[in-house]
Order: structure tokens, then C-alpha cells, then sequence
């Protein structure tokens, strides 16, 4: 895929086994998020689930620019941080518990948010934050640790997303993202139950 500077980009990925066999994992793998996307991307939301993982990222200036490589005629240095990702954590995985090969059933995914409307990118926003609740791994959306919803409503305050420009990117009020992704969680229930 190729990244627009500034564009807005749901980048996702699974596995056909669990990812995340540890809390470990989970933080081995957003501090590996810190040292390889943030350069090149902000992060503007995350989840990480048992199998897979979403993000919304905001592609910066340095993400778009190109390395020379033997194999690829313009690799963009985003692209490459991702899939540097992908396989720096297959890696240590592999490494922990003694498996091979690869981990993640797919390429990773990246869908542009930028040149769609409001709804369905707030949707794609509030949806990475539903997950854990939908799964059934949490009681509340905020009980999840591995998503960035608990720094949005002032739960936690961490430093891996780019709070303010996420708000200006969604058009939300901080005040607004609790209530609103409780209420679009229930309207989703319902159309299920239906």
C-alpha cells in the first residue's frame, strides 16, 4: 500500500493462532509500536486482541519517504517500520516458545480513512475500542489494558497516541468519547439481537 503524507489509515492484522500469550507481549509489542512506527506515524488509537490488532495511524512527512532497496523499486519507510513490526515480534515469539515460521495469517492491511466520510472513519475509531467488549474478554470497554480507550477518557495517560490530534482527526470532544462509544456499542448489540 502506498501512504499519503497526513492520511489517516486503519492498519490491522490477525493471526490464525493467539499473538498475545502474556501481558509481556502485549507490552513487548506496543514498546516495539514506540521505537519503530512512532517515527513515521502518529499513533491514533490501538487494540490489541488475543489474535489480532488494530491502529489508526497519521502517516508524518518522514513516513512517506522512500529507501532505496534491491528488492522493492520505492519502499516507503512506514511500510517498512510495519512490517519491521510484524517481524521483530513473529521473532521473539517464535524465540519464547518454540515455534516456527510465520505468525500473522496475512500481509498486514491498511485501509485509507482520509477520503471517507465522518461516520464511517468515527465508527472505525469507536469499533477498535468495542473489540475487547464484543469478544467478551471485558465487562466495560475501559477494563481493556491493550487499547488506547482507558488514556482517552482519562483512565490511564499514556504517551503512545497522539490524544489531541485524534480528537481534532474525529471531530470529538474528550467529554463526548465514553458516552458516545457506550451508546454506539448498545445500538450494535441491539442490531445483532434483532
Amino acid at each position: 500500500m502506498y501512504f499519503e503524507e497526513g492520511g489517516t489509515y486503519h492498519v490491522y492484522n490477525r493471526s490464525n493462532e493467539v499473538l498475545f500469550r502474556s501481558r509481556e507481549n502485549y507490552l513487548f509489542f506496543l514498546r516495539k509500536v514506540r521505537e519503530l512506527v512512532l517515527p513515521y506515524a502518529h499513533v491514533l488509537s490501538y487494540c490489541l486482541m488475543p489474535n489480532h490488532f488494530h491502529f489508526i495511524l497519521k502517516i508524518k512527512q518522514e513516513g512517506i519517504q522512500c529507501f532505496e532497496n534491491k528488492r522493492v523499486d520505492q519502499l516507503q519507510y512506514i511500510a517498512k517500520a510495519i512490517g519491521t513490526l510484524q517481524s521483530s515480534y513473529t521473532q521473539a515469539l517464535n524465540k519464547q516458545i518454540g515455534r516456527r515460521g510465520n505468525l500473522f495469517a496475512h500481509k498486514v492491511k491498511a485501509k485509507s480513512l482520509t477520503h471517507t466520510d465522518n461516520d464511517y472513519a468515527l465508527n472505525c475509531f469507536m469499533y477498535i475500542h468495542q473489540n475487547p467488549k464484543l469478544a467478551e474478554l471485558v465487562n466495560k470497554i475501559e477494563d481493556w489494558e491493550f487499547s488506547s480507550f482507558p488514556d482517552f477518557i482519562g483512565k490511564r495517560n499514556g504517551t503512545l497516541i497522539n490524544k489531541q490530534l485524534a480528537l481534532e482527526v474525529f471531530q470529538l470532544e474528550s467529554s463526548q468519547i465514553y458516552g458516545l462509544a457506550c451508546q454506539m456499542l448498545q445500538d450494535k448489540m441491539d442490531e445483532d439481537f434483532l
